[in-house]
């Protein structure tokens, strides 16, 4: 059975970042993220969508 890869655990746990420290970025990424969803701008919202506007902010 070729093309299977190898079993294995993914890794879990570990400590919480933010995704605005992942990006290095001040402003609320999370934050922005639920005020997009919130506020019916549109249908969906990426996940790349409030990373760019805390970088413009």
């Amino acid at each position: 059975m070729s093309g299977r890869g190898k079993g294995g655990k993914a890794k879990t746990g570990g400590k919480a970042k933010s995704r605005s420290s992942r990006a290095g970025l001040q402003f609320p990424v999370g934050r922005l993220h639920r005020i997009l969803r919130k506020g019916n701008y549109a249908q969906r919202v990426g996940a790349g969508a409030p990373v760019y506007l805390a970088a413009v902010l």
